[in-house]
This record gives C-alpha cells, structure tokens and sequence, in this order.
C-alpha cells in the first residue's frame, strides 16, 4: 500500500490513495467510491465486521469498517469539485455574485454537507435514503450552473467538461449508494 501524500491543494486531495476502498487496484472491477463489497454478501463492511463474519469483498481483500463520511471515495470527490467550484467561481463578474456565483457555491457545498448528514442518519435507512437524494438533487443543480456559466462565457467549455466529467463520476457513486442504500444502514 502507497502512503498517503501530503494535502497541499485541492487537487492533491483528490489524489489521496485511500485506505479504504472497495476494490484491489486493477482487480477488473468497476471503483464505485462506496465500501460494499462485491462478493454477494448484502453486508457492507460496516454490518459485516459486527456480525463476526469475515468481509473479503473483491478477491479475497479484506474490507475495513468505514469510521467517518471522510473515509469515504465519493466525499474526498465531492470536496474536490467544490473547491475546483470555488477556484473558477473566482473570476466570474461583480454583478454575480448574490446570483450566479453564490448559487453555484452553494449548490456544490452541499453535495458534500448531504452526504455527511446521511452518514449521521444511517440508522434510519428513509432518512440516509432521503439526504442521499438531497445529495444528487444538489449535484443536479450544479450541473445546472455550470451550464449557466460556461453559457455566459464565464468558464471554458474545456473547464466545463472536466468539472462536469467530476460531478458524473460523483452522481455515479452517489447512485450506487442510492441503489444500496439499507447495506449501509445498521
């Protein structure tokens, strides 16, 4: 296993190797960001590390038990495409700021500020279900910004397509959390 580099952007963020993921690096499966396994068991590593079964997930690793929303793939991205947000909103106009600055801003933030009320509600699978939802519907709605945006020439289409291309890969891991979410629950 890599150790982890130092954060020093928010891009070098992004990069982190985390320790906990679902699959073995080239293990021929598609990386999700979630920490279910993909050995048929309905567990996660969360309920499986409890109920004293051994959780091997994809050929033969072992899963760790996820601790915190920061532990997880889908939270480091969503952190990532605020703060890439952030750094392109920069540069957008005076007069937009209380309109299409601030709303793009905010939209992205709470991605990640769902995500984290989710994990806190796991105990209530209508609840996490509910904030995962919450989560996307934000997504949603920054996609919609940046289409406002790029429409207003305030960001490149080549910057829109890497900021779109994040919140894809995003809206596919929030799904499969969506579509799996009572494996998260205990």
């Amino acid at each position: 296993m890599r150790e982890k580099e130092p954060v020093a952007t928010h891009r070098a963020f992004t990069l982190l190797l985390l320790k906990h993921r679902n699959t073995a690096p080239h293990s021929g499966h598609r990386n999700t960001g979630i920490t279910a396994p993909h050995s048929g068991h309905r567990n996660t590593g969360i309920t499986a590390l409890r109920s004293g079964h051994r959780n091997t997930g994809t050929k033969g690793h072992r899963m760790n038990k996820v601790n915190s929303v920061r532990e997880l793939e889908v939270y480091h991205a969503a952190f990532a495409l605020q703060q890439e947000i952030f750094s392109c909103s920069r540069g957008f106009p005076k007069e937009e700021t209380y309109s299409l600055t601030d709303q793009m801003r905010r939209s992205s933030r709470s991605v990640g500020a769902n995500l984290s009320e989710a994990w806190a509600k796991r105990r209530y699978p209508a609840h996490f279900l509910s904030k995962l939802s919450d989560a996307d519907g934000e997504l949603q709605e920054t996609l919609h910004w940046l289409a406002s945006a790029e429409a207003c020439n305030y960001i490149t289409p080549d910057q829109s397509a890497v900021l779109r291309d994040q919140a894809a890969s995003i809206g596919r891991q929030l799904g499969a959390m969506i579509n799996r979410h009572e494996t998260f629950c205990y």
